[in-house]
């Protein structure tokens, strides 16, 4: 890939990074569905950046940080699986950028993690700079700090993007056939674990059952996925709208209920 590909990726990982995590709060930005697009776009691919993007969100939405855990970091994965797919280009490196995401996330959170006890030994100035009780100045070194922050995994990235993409690609397609094929097997599975792990956290034997209607419309009636969510949003609509009726009708019970034994104490008396 070349420098000026490369620096793209760096900068758009540094720029995320500190506008997501550091000035909005996490505002979602760094989510695959969002950075994909951007990325493919930048790098003269938008088409191929909008197919990775709604892939890859659907295999990192179930992956999440619980106690301890550190899990696969989606913006590096994202950003590096794009960069190959687009350097490389054709349907077997998009599978492929599949099955590398991943990978190449856990290896950037872990790198992450060991920087952590950098800043964390960065606690003593902070506490000093807080007792001057000076906001803008807080403010204003934070945000530097900050983004400073980004810089390690942006030269990472950069360096993963000027020379890993193409070493890569080199040694995939010198590669035998059957390990192109697993790959390209192993990163069509990877959206199918995504949803798996996310179904696993909101299975509910109250609406499994939408679960096999939509296999069912999605494999013996052939709709497709917009077909299949329009009618979702439908039924979904309706039984909002049906359970708040119930509500409303229990609470319109329950007052009238309270009204007529108070006026028939009152005419008791």
């Amino acid at each position: 890939m070349s420098f000026g590909s490369a620096f793209v990726c760096a900068l758009v990982y540094s720029l995320l990074t500190f506008i997501d995590t550091d000035c909005l709060s996490w505002q979602c930005l760094t989510r695959p569905i969002v950075v994909a697009p951007i990325v493919g776009g930048l790098l003269g691919d938008l088409h191929t950046g909008i197919i990775m993007g709604a892939s890859l969100e659907a295999i990192f939405m179930g992956i999440s940080a619980v106690g301890g855990s550190v899990p696969s970091d989606a913006l590096s994965g994202t950003i590096l699986a794009v960069a190959y797919a687009v350097t490389v280009g054709g349907a077997d490196a998009i599978e492929t950028g599949f099955a590398l995401s991943l990978t190449l996330g856990t290896i950037m959170s872990t790198i992450s993690s060991m920087l952590m006890a950098v800043w964390g030994a960065m606690t003593a100035y902070w506490e000093k700079l807080a007792s001057e009780c000076n906001p803008v100045k807080f403010k204003a070194i934070a945000l530097t700090v900050a983004f400073l922050a980004t810089l390690p995994g942006a030269l990472i990235i950069f360096l993963g993007c000027r020379y890993g993409v193409d070493s890569l690609a080199a040694f995939i397609s010198a590669a035998p056939a059957w390990v192109i094929t697993g790959l390209a097997t192993a990163g069509s599975m990877m959206t199918a674990v995504g949803f798996g792990i996310l179904l696993s956290m909101i299975w509910s034997a109250d609406i499994c059952v939408f679960y096999f209607v939509g296999f069912i419309m999605a494999k013996s009636l052939g709709l497709s996925s917009l077909g299949i969510a329009v009618i979702g949003a439908a039924v979904a609509l309706t039984v909002f709208f049906l359970e708040k009726n119930i509500v409303d009708d229990k609470k319109s019970a329950g007052t009238a209920a309270s009204t007529n034994e108070v006026t028939s104490e009152e005419d008791f008396f």
